[in-house]
């Protein structure tokens, strides 16, 4: 369905005083006890009591003042609610919603930087609460068409078989998936694995073809993986191309370090052959990966990764 709620907490009717995440297109595994409405506000502070004839009437003015922000901003939310089949909620925002207030806690993206923001070396994570350390020779994407959070090579050449597309030697992303596909990490590393060849080597964003397509993929590695103490799961394949040297890819699945923990998913691709970065990076890489405001070094925050 098409939908132009922005990206945001919401309340979840599915469960009292949670809300969860709507990522803009589709509500996501992530939640997180519902924020006190007043605390969007500022923190509740005492006033010293008022004097007889004095402050009261100003006092009571600003609480009735108050109360009617704080109503106008329940009616303008955007309400979740389920068909009668029990299917996914929607969001159906009023006709004169707004988009909501970001409180900027609990991994919610806000106006509240984390100890990790503009830092060159570190890709950050908001929603999923992690950091990963970005390699020498590597950038931040600032490209408005990149829908996940993306790294890549700072180098890039024209893409084999398409004209008008530019390809890079290495590529990472982070990813928050849906509720229907969250149900195991092993699982979802399986699922996603295709899609995450597809993406670099099949088609671009737009289906126009690039690489010559993939004409014939192996599995080289499947197995159960420690991030930072977080039991996951990788799946990688080796993938040849109709054009170009073909690269390995692939998807990483961990529970996040906020709200209920939440699935989260790391692509890798890398190009194959003397372009490519080293395929040891990738381990390096998900070794890499911190909790949002983690020090440790060794790969984590604050260090700088050779490609």
């Amino acid at each position: 369905m098409s939908n132009a709620t922005p990206p945001g907490w919401y309340p979840d009717t599915t469960a009292a005083g949670n809300e969860r995440w709507w990522d803009g297109t589709a509500w996501t595994a992530h939640t997180r006890p519902n924020a006190a409405v007043a605390q969007q506000f500022g923190p509740a502070q005492s006033a010293p009591p008022a004097g007889p004839g004095r402050g009261s009437g100003r006092t009571i003015a600003l609480v009735v003042a108050g109360a009617v922000v704080v109503g106008a901003a329940v009616t303008g939310a955007v309400l979740l609610g389920r068909d009668d089949s029990g299917t996914q909620p929607e969001a159906r925002p009023s006709s004169t919603a707004t988009a909501p207030v970001d409180t900027g806690t609990d991994g919610a993206p806000g106006d509240s930087p984390s100890p990790d923001d503009g830092d060159s070396k570190v890709l950050v994570d908001q929603l999923n609460g992690i950091t990963l350390p970005i390699p020498n020779g590597w950038k931040k994407s600032d490209h408005a068409w990149d829908s996940v959070l993306t790294m890549r090579t700072i180098d890039s050449y024209d893409c084999p078989g398409s004209t008008t597309d530019f390809c890079y030697h290495g590529t990472v992303t982070t990813r928050t998936p849906n509720a229907a596909e969250a149900t195991s990490a092993e699982k979802l590393a399986k699922d996603d694995i295709a899609a995450a060849a597809k993406a670099t080597y099949e088609q671009n964003g737009v289906g126009t073809r690039i690489h010559g397509g993939i004409t014939s993929h192996k599995q080289i590695a499947a197995a159960s993986v420690s991030v930072d103490g977080r039991t996951g799961y990788q799946v990688r394949w080796r993938v040849v191309t109709g054009k170009g040297p073909g690269g390995y890819v692939q998807s990483l699945v961990f529970p996040s370090t906020v709200g209920s923990e939440s699935l989260v998913v790391v692509r890798y691709a890398f190009d194959a052959g003397p372009g490519g970065p080293p395929l040891t990076l990738m381990d390096t890489l998900t070794q890499g990966i911190r909790p949002i405001g983690d020090s440790v070094t060794s790969g984590g925050v604050g260090s700088s990764v050779a490609p």
